[in-house]
C-alpha cells in the first residue's frame, strides 16, 4: 500500500505542476498495495524478460525486428523530429542575430546634345573641343581630347586634333557608380513572465514523450515478434497433428475397405471412413494455410519479404512459475505508454500556462548596424558605421478575443490530456490484472486439457484394438479418433495461450522499460526556466 501511495503522490507533485491535481486524483484511484488477482507481490519481471522462455532462436528474431522493423524506424525518426522541434523552440529564448551584405553597380547615360539644349551652348557648327570640355567636363585624363566620345573634329579636309567643326554627332556618355554595403540586426524578446520558458519546457516534454513512444514501440514490436513466433510454433504443431490425423484416417479407410471386401464391414462403414478422411484433409489444408500466414506475419515484423520461408521450432517452451508481479503503483513509472501520456499531460499544462501569459506585455529589444560606400574598403571604414538600438513594448488590447480563446483552448487540451493519462493508467491496471489472473486459469486449463488429451489417446488405442478384433464398430473408432484429435489440438492451443499470456504480462508490468529520469536525460532538458 505504501509504495503505490508514494508513487502516486510523487506523480502528483512532479508530473502535474501545470494541471489540476484534484481532477487527476478524482479520476485516478489510489493504487492498492498488491494486485487483486494475487497476493504475491514479489519483484517485477524486468530486464531480460525473454530468458524464461528458454528459446535461443527468439533472441535472434527480436534483434532482427529491432534492426529492420519499419514501424520502429519510423518511431525513431519521429523521436529525432521531436528533439529538433524542442531545439527550435528553445532558440526563442536567445537573441536572434542576422547579417546581410550587398553589392550593386549602376550605369548612368548622359546625352551631351540634350544637356546642351537644356542650358549649355548649342552644339553644331563652330563648336570647339574646348567648348565641349568646358561645358561637359569630359576631358578627365587631360589629354586634350573628349573622353569616350567618338568624334571627328577638324575643318573640312583638315587634320584631326585641330580645333574646328564637329562633323560627327556627339554620342552618349555612360557613367558607372558602385555601391557596397554590409549590416547586422539583433532582435531579442525578453522572457519577462516565463512564457518562452514554459513553451520550451513543453517542447522538451514532447521530446520526452516521443522517446517513451519509441521505447513503447520497441517493446511492442519485441512482444509482437515473440507472440508471432509462438503462434508460428503452434501453427506448425497443429499442421503436424492434422497430417497425423489424415494418415490415421487413410489407414482406417484401407482397413475398412479390406473388411468390406471380406464381407465383414458394410458399405456404410466404408462411406463413413471416406467422409472422415475428407474432413481431415480439409482440416489439413486449413492448418497448412494458417502456418503459411503465421510465417508471413512474423517475416513482415522482421522486415523480410513475406515468402513464408521461416521455419518454426518443434514445440512450445515450458514456462517456469511466475516469481512476482511487483506492486500496482510501480507500473506508473515503468510502462512507456504511461510515461508518454504523463509527459504530454505536463506539456499541455505548460502550454496552457504560456497561453495565459500571452495576455501580458512583451518587451522586445532590437538593434541595427551597417555601413556602405562605393569601394570595398569603405565598408571597413569606422567613420561610415551607423546603427541604432530600440526597445518595444507589445501589449495585446483587442484581437477579437483570439488570445483569451486560445488560453481557454489550451486549458481544455490540458484537461483532456490529464483525463487521457488517467484512463491510460486504468487500462494499464486492467491489462495487468487480466494477465495475472489468466496465469492461474490458463495453467489450470492447460493441465486439464493435457489430462483430456492423454485419456483420449489411450481410449483411441483401445478402440483401435477392439475394432481390429471386431468388438467395436466404425462409429466407435471414428468417435475415438475425433475426440483424441480435438483434445490434442485444444491442448496445443492452451499451451500457446499460456506462453502468449506470459508475454502480455511482461508487457503489462515488466520488460525492458525505461525510467522517466533516463528519458529526460536522453532528451536533454533546456537551460533555465
Amino acid at each position: 500500500m505504501l509504495r503505490g501511495s508514494v508513487s502516486l503522490l510523487a506523480l502528483l507533485a512532479v508530473g502535474c505542476a501545470s494541471v489540476d491535481q484534484e481532477l487527476l486524483t478524482a479520476q485516478l484511484p489510489e493504487a492498492p498495495s498488491s494486485w487483486a488477482a494475487t497476493d504475491d507481490v514479489g519483484d517485477p519481471p524486468v530486464g531480460d524478460w525473454l530468458a524464461p522462455f528458454g528459446d535461443d532462436a527468439l533472441y535472434g528474431l527480436v534483434n532482427e525486428a529491432m534492426a529492420h522493423n519499419n514501424n520502429l524506424r519510423a518511431a525513431a525518426a519521429n523521436l529525432e523530429a521531436a528533439r529538433a522541434g524542442a531545439k527550435i523552440t528553445r532558440a526563442n529564448l536567445f537573441p536572434q542575430l542576422n547579417a546581410q551584405g550587398g553589392a550593386s553597380r549602376n550605369a548612368i547615360v548622359s546625352d551631351p546634345s540634350l544637356a546642351a539644349q537644356a542650358g549649355g551652348a548649342p552644339v553644331g557648327s563652330g563648336t570647339s573641343a574646348k567648348d565641349l570640355e568646358a561645358q561637359f567636363g569630359v576631358d578627365s585624363d587631360g589629354d586634350g581630347n573628349l573622353d569616350g566620345l567618338d568624334l571627328f573634329i577638324g575643318p573640312a579636309g583638315g587634320a584631326p586634333g585641330q580645333d574646328g567643326i564637329a562633323e560627327s554627332p556627339l554620342p552618349n556618355r555612360r557613367v558607372y557608380i558602385n555601391n557596397y554595403s554590409i549590416g547586422a540586426q539583433i532582435n531579442w524578446e525578453l522572457d519577462l513572465w516565463g512564457r518562452l520558458s514554459d513553451e520550451t519546457r513543453a517542447a522538451y516534454k514532447d521530446a520526452g514523450a516521443s522517446l517513451a513512444d519509441f521505447e513503447a514501440a520497441r517493446l511492442s514490436i519485441a512482444g509482437a515478434a515473440t507472440q508471432s513466433w509462438f503462434g508460428l510454433i503452434e501453427a506448425r504443431q497443429q499442421r503436424e497433428l492434422a497430417e497425423r490425423d489424415v494418415a490415421a484416417r487413410e489407414s482406417n479407410l484401407r482397413v475398412t475397405e479390406r473388411r468390406y471386401d471380406r464381407g465383414v464391414a458394410s458399405s456404410l462403414d466404408v462411406r463413413l471412413s471416406r467422409s472422415a478422411l475428407g474432413s481431415s484433409q480439409a482440416n489439413l489444408a486449413f492448418r497448412q494455410r494458417t502456418e503459411k500466414e503465421a510465417a508471413r506475419r512474423l517475416e513482415v515484423l522482421l522486415g523480410r519479404y513475406p515468402a513464408a520461408e521461416l521455419a518454426a521450432a518443434e514445440s512450445l517452451p515450458e514456462l517456469p512459475p511466475l516469481s512476482g508481479a511487483g506492486a500496482p503503483g510501480d507500473i506508473l513509472a515503468r510502462r512507456p505508454d504511461l510515461i508518454a501520456a504523463e509527459a504530454r499531460m505536463e506539456a499541455n499544462g505548460l502550454r496552457a500556462r504560456a497561453a495565459r501569459k500571452a495576455l501580458l506585455p512583451r518587451l522586445t529589444l532590437s538593434s541595427q548596424i551597417g555601413t556602405s560606400g562605393p569601394d570595398l574598403s569603405d565598408i571597413l571604414d569606422p567613420e561610415r558605421l551607423a546603427g541604432n538600438i530600440a526597445a518595444g513594448l507589445f501589449q495585446p488590447l483587442f484581437q477579437g478575443g483570439r488570445v483569451r480563446a486560445n488560453a481557454k483552448r489550451q486549458r481544455a487540451i490540458a484537461e483532456a490530456s490529464l483525463l487521457t493519462y488517467a484512463q491510460t493508467a486504468l487500462q494499464a491496471y486492467e491489462e495487468a490484472e487480466n494477465a495475472i489472473d489468466a496465469e492461474t486459469f490458463l495453467a489450470a486449463s492447460e493441465s486439464a486439457l493435457k489430462l483430456a488429451y492423454e485419456e483420449a489417446a489411450a481410449a483411441e488405442d483401445l478402440t483401435e484394438r477392439r475394432y481390429a478384433s471386431g468388438t467395436a464398430t466404425i462409429f466407435d473408432l471414428l468417435n475415438a479418433q475425433t475426440r483424441r484429435i480435438s483434445a490434442e489440438s485444444s491442448y496445443i492451443q492452451a499451451q500457446r495461450q499460456r506462453v502468449s499470456n506470459r508475454v502480455a504480462l511482461y508487457l503489462a508490468i515488466g520488460g525492458d522499460f525505461i525510467t522517466e529520469a533516463a528519458a529526460v536525460a536522453d532528451a536533454g532538458p533546456p537551460d533555465g526556466g
